[in-house]
């Protein structure tokens, strides 16, 4: 139920055995935003009574894509402005306290169809603050009838008509736990590259494949300070290289798979 100090504010997310994050992540939201809708998929965990004991709308949705997911959520949205969150980030005070502004002070939602502001990732015990993973900006708060989930599989993201404006204050993002979970997001995010680029018909590149890697490192690690992280930048800076080196190979791969012997 709605009250006098909510913001007209759905928060929408996807969740799939989200137990774990989604209470952090609601609890962040629960008392200012006037409506919770949270799509499920093949959960085997207590992700939905989470949700629901934060009074969300629950809709399991069989699973289709990233995009489809998040706009089925941004469907059962009917505040005019919407906030579009993963289970595995929050919102602390200080952003809280930008939005309240944006609706109450500056009439920012009067002038603005959309607001981007960076994301601040929990990595190997420590914020991290410079490199490719900060300030990682975010187009997460919109008006509900100018914005829709676009891209392709590989870079899913907010499409606004209009002005966008742009916040100072982080959003916390918890996205790996542990470096296994990092290394695991690293082989699915190569599997969306493949099928992007196979779909469009490009064609694996050898000075794409020889350049990209030591370019990645270099800009993360030097150009974008990513040294100032102490060793998780250097990992970070590492493994966005890896990442690449990766993606490229397994193009490679798909191209040259039809001269395996058993082929």
């Amino acid at each position: 139920m709605a009250s006098a100090h909510r913001l007209p504010l759905s928060v929408s997310l996807i969740a799939r055995n989200e137990a774990d994050n989604l209470e952090r992540c609601l609890r962040s939201v629960a008392d200012w935003c006037t409506q919770i809708v949270v799509v499920t998929n093949d959960c085997s965990d207590t992700t939905a009574a989470v949700a629901q004991r934060f009074g969300a709308l629950v809709i399991d949705h069989a699973w289709q894509d990233f995009q489809t997911q998040k706009n089925v959520s941004l469907d059962a949205c009917t505040q005019p402005w919407v906030l579009a969150l993963d289970a595995d980030e929050e919102i602390p005070a200080l952003l809280r306290a930008e939005i309240e502004q944006f609706f109450t002070a500056n009439g920012g939602h009067t002038r603005f169809t959309g607001v981007e502001f960076p994301r601040r990732s929990w990595f190997l015990g420590r914020w991290i603050t410079h490199g490719d993973w900060y300030p990682d900006r975010c187009l997460r708060l919109f008006r509900r009838d100018a914005g829709r989930w676009g891209g392709d599989p590989a870079h899913t993201h907010v499409i606004v008509q209009g002005a966008v404006a742009r916040f100072k204050a982080d959003m916390y993002h918890y996205s790996y736990p542990t470096l296994l979970t990092q290394v695991y997001k690293i082989s699915r995010q190569s599997d969306d590259f493949l099928k992007t680029q196979t779909a469009r018909g490009r064609r694996w590149s050898l000075i794409a494949s020889l350049a990209r890697p030591p370019w990645r490192f270099f800009r993360s690690y030097v150009l974008r300070l990513g040294f100032l992280d102490g060793y998780p930048g250097y990992y970070i800076a590492c493994s966005t290289a890896f990442s690449t080196l990766l993606r490229y190979s397994r193009l490679y791969e798909k191209q040259h798979e039809k001269n395996s012997p058993h082929a």
